[in-house]
């Protein structure tokens, strides 16, 4: 486990100092070649685990499923057990999966000996049961979110989102997904066999010591932790057998800072679906850049007794300083797909609208306000994340028009709860197909103009915020966050935060920081 870690302080990015330095350093290590945290080959020897599906009951009308955060150990390289953090398991967590209309409920115990929460990332939902920092779960205790599901068929996932130690609570293991279907996703013509054509792939990065300890560094270093081994579904170097002609990947980019660049070296993939849902119709691409927090369901189809190895190439991270400090130059093979000698056949991908589709669809026309937003190191609009002070007041019922700009030469990936976007424009100019679908996170690259389009249809509660931030979790934890009030007509002046509990965070971080496990 040898990380070639140099960290790049944001305070040297900013300043230009480290220009000097790279300079010279460059000169003897290849160039732009170079990779600061060139990520480790991994031999394909290992299975892929599939997450199971968790269980649930009906309980008078509503789908009831339980979920434990606790400790254990994992074996993410095949020699070593790391302790890691996990729902129901050592690491990572069951799949949720639920339909359109359906009453759920969440029983959630914390195992840990720490505060944590839970937060069902791009679920529309009230802000109670959001599971946001105003939801702390204490050590021991339990939490009880109950909504009904009221969005489109997508993949969605859940991970905590406790005050300031986000990206460690992640990073330690805690995260899983959680489907939605629907009318239209029942009728689809698309691989469903949950585990067998139809994967769910959680892509993070680590890094060990020689013990096998995941290595939580902070350091300062941008844009967080890089690790130098990747794994999905919580191994490295896991291979998956495919028996059909076409297999759906769910690929979640479950990291904490690192973005990739997802595609195989010998043949393009068709986009189904991005955070929010089904696409139109298939998009083929060659590469598929995700940020962290992003989703993406993917076909690929595959050869009897073929192999491919699912890569993420040299990511295009915009005009950010140094990319090959942020990861831009790393790339390494993620998942070996194994095809039988003998395939069953899979139709061409198809699927109906919804006959609630209607009704989802966002008019730009409709909106009534615009807002801007700056992302600058760690600040948004000027301001750091203070858990008493709302930061917008939204009305129930309205369309806006949100534009994002990064102004720093640094990656960034913005996420806003309870709603799934459109991407109106890019620097006034239509975005890439592959950005077109619903989304709720998206990489901003440095000094362009992102405008999104943003429905807010219900849950008006101005006792409760929902959060918007950066999903790159340090830049979150230290500060790149707001707070949004969604209020009834005439009730703007009503949005208070609510008085905060705390969530362990000042005492978790200065523990688990400085080597606690």
């Amino acid at each position: 486990m040898n990380s070639t870690a140099l960290p790049i302080s944001r305070r040297r990015l900013l300043t230009g100092a480290l220009g000097l330095g790279l300079a010279a350093g460059l000169s003897g290590c290849g160039g732009g070649s170079t990779s600061v945290n060139r990520v480790a080959a991994q031999p394909f020897t290992r299975k892929l685990p599939i997450p199971p599906l968790a269980p649930s009951r009906v309980i008078d009308g509503v789908r009831v499923f339980s979920l434990k955060a606790g400790a254990g150990r994992t074996r993410i390289l095949p020699d070593l057990d790391s302790p890691t953090w996990g729902y129901d398991g050592a690491s990572l967590g069951p799949t949720l999966r639920a339909e359109r209309g359906e009453q759920v409920a969440v029983e959630v115990t914390n195992g840990l000996d720490v505060s944590t929460s839970v937060h069902w990332h791009g679920m529309h939902l009230p802000p109670t049961m959001d599971g946001g920092p105003h939801q702390a779960i204490p050590a021991g205790g339990r939490w009880r979110p109950s909504w009904r599901i009221d969005q489109p068929a997508a993949t969605l996932w859940y991970h905590p989102h406790p005050h300031g130690v986000t990206e460690e609570h992640v990073y330690r293991g805690l995260a899983g997904l959680f489907l939605i279907d629907d009318d239209a996703s029942g009728r689809a013509a698309l691989p469903h066999t949950y585990g067998v054509d139809d994967i769910p792939l959680i892509v993070q990065d680590k890094q060990l010591d020689r013990d096998g300890a995941l290595r939580l560094r902070r350091d300062g270093g941008e844009p967080g932790i890089l690790g130098d081994i990747v794994t999905t579904n919580g191994i490295a170097g896991a291979y998956l057998p495919v028996g059909t002609e076409r297999v759906r990947l769910r690929v979640l980019n479950g990291s904490t800072a690192r973005s990739y660049q997802f595609g195989f070296d010998d043949r393009d993939v068709q986009l189904i679906a991005t955070d929010g849902g089904l696409l139109d119709a298939p998009l083929t691409v060659d590469q598929l850049r995700l940020a962290p927090g992003e989703r993406a369901e993917l076909l690929v189809i595959m050869e009897p007794g073929s192999t491919a190895r699912l890569r993420s190439f040299e990511v295009d991270l915009g005009g950010v300083a140094v990319p090959f400090a942020m990861g831009g130059n790393d790339a390494f093979d993620v998942l070996e797909l194994r095809a039988a000698a003998s395939l069953k056949p899979s139709p061409a991908p198809d699927w109906p609208r919804s006959a609630q589709a209607a009704e989802d669809e966002l008019h730009d026309s409709a909106a009534t306000r615009t807002r801007t937003f700056e992302l600058d190191e760690r600040k948004i609009n000027g301001r750091t994340m203070d858990l008493s002070r709302i930061d917008e007041v939204v009305t129930v019922g309205s369309t806006e028009v949100w534009e994002l700009r990064s102004t720093v030469p640094m990656p960034h990936s913005f996420h806003v709860h309870d709603v799934q976007f459109r991407v109106l424009t890019i620097d006034d100019a239509p975005p890439p197909e592959w950005l077109r679908g619903p989304k709720d996170t998206i990489y901003l690259e440095p000094s362009r103009r992102y405008r999104l389009l943003l429905h807010f249809a219900d849950y008006a509660d101005p006792a409760m915020p929902y959060m918007y931030h950066c999903h790159m979790l340090l830049h979150e934890d230290e500060g790149m966050m707001g707070q949004f009030a969604v209020v009834e007509p005439g009730d703007e002046g009503a949005a208070r935060a609510p008085e905060h509990q705390g969530s362990g965070g000042a005492e978790d971080h200065d523990h688990h920081r400085h080597g606690g496990n």
